[in-house]
């Protein structure tokens, strides 16, 4: 193991933000993890995965800890269903496909979401109808107190929208080791009625479609509203979608009767803050080096060259904006450091 010194965080960020670590590592085991955490000569850790859920406002003064765990296997199999533990570092979209090549389903909805597996619990991620939840069957976790592996359940994580254990009292108590997937192997069951996908499967002359039909379509409505990390700096959907209560809804549909919305029960309605954010004219805003994507008005860019506390500040505004509009909070989805 080689810690380096006063290195650029960039390259580690999907917003690509250049600020500097004060000192860094690339662990690439579990033994090597341990005893990074049990060495006293860096009181402070910072742990970075596939950088893609931050937005980073200043330079880290610790040990940045690179999460760079990578294999993935069979666990178990039945009539059924399939089980695969996947490490941490795999990048998220390459163990879509690899799933999808298998002919395992569960995860097509989720094709192009940026990032590594071991982030996917703490966000509980989702898109089109499928979140994480819903294929999970557990992960392993390096208790931080203790450095011993622990397994922890679907339930012991308590999912919810976009939220899990890891956000609220485990916060900072374990690193997520590896995740083990509940996948299909037959039957599959399709989530196509969600946005686009429908339309998107007419589009490509697709009647009867598979898992892998519904991937393209999902990475095809993605691309086309959604910047490549890689070409502009952003971390996907800034903010969550609020869910307010029926009564609230009843009051924004007087003053916007068009709203879209999604029942979530008889007393809570889900709307879309993209569309909150482009009715309050933010969709394509640029100030300086940053700014709101042309295309989709969930998601903040760094154009080049911004500073993560630009892009915090930018997010402040449109928060402010829509509770002043709407009367309606909303969240930022990524974690701020």
């Amino acid at each position: 193991m080689q810690v380096q010194h006063n290195i650029s965080l960039k390259p580690y960020n999907t917003f690509g933000i250049d600020v500097k670590a004060k000192h860094f590592i690339s662990v690439e085991n579990i033994d090597d993890l341990k005893t990074i955490f049990s060495t006293e000569k860096f009181p402070n850790k910072f742990i970075i995965g596939g950088g893609s859920n931050m937005l980073l406002t200043k330079d880290v003064d610790a040990l940045v800890i690179h999460l760079n765990l990578k294999g993935k296997k069979t666990v178990s199999t039945n009539d059924n269903h399939v089980f695969i533990k996947a490490e941490a570092g795999e990048n998220w979209h390459d163990f879509v496909l690899w799933t999808l090549k298998q002919n395992y389903g569960g995860l097509e909805n989720m094709s192009l979401i940026p990032g590594n597996v071991g982030t996917s619990p703490i966000q509980n991620i989702g898109a089109y109808g499928v979140e994480l939840k819903d294929v999970f069957e557990s992960c392993e976790v390096l208790n931080l107190d203790t450095l011993t592996i622990e397994t922890l359940s679907k339930k012991d994580c308590q999912f919810g929208y976009r939220n899990s254990i890891f956000k609220n009292e485990a916060k900072g108590k374990y690193i997520i080791l590896n995740v083990t997937f509940k996948l299909t192997k037959n039957n599959h069951n399709l989530h196509t009625n969600y946005g686009a996908i429908l339309s998107q499967l007419e589009t490509m002359n697709v009647t009867d479609p598979t898992i892998q039909d519904v991937s393209k379509a999902v990475i095809a409505i993605r691309q086309s509203k959604l910047p490549d990390p890689k070409e502009i700096g952003n971390s996907g959907s800034f903010f969550k979608n609020p869910i307010i209560s029926t009564e609230q809804f009843k009051e924004l549909q007087r003053n916007f009767p068009e709203a879209p919305h999604y029942v979530i029960s008889e007393t809570e309605v889900k709307v879309p803050a993209g569309w909150l954010i482009e009715t309050a004219g933010f969709k394509g805003k640029t100030f300086d080096h940053y700014g709101v994507h042309k295309k989709q008005a969930l998601v903040l860019v760094n154009y080049g060259g911004a500073k993560g506390e630009d892009i915090l500040q930018l997010s402040k505004l449109i928060q402010k904006t829509i509770y002043r509009i709407f009367n309606i909070s909303i969240e930022a989805e990524v974690n701020i450091f």
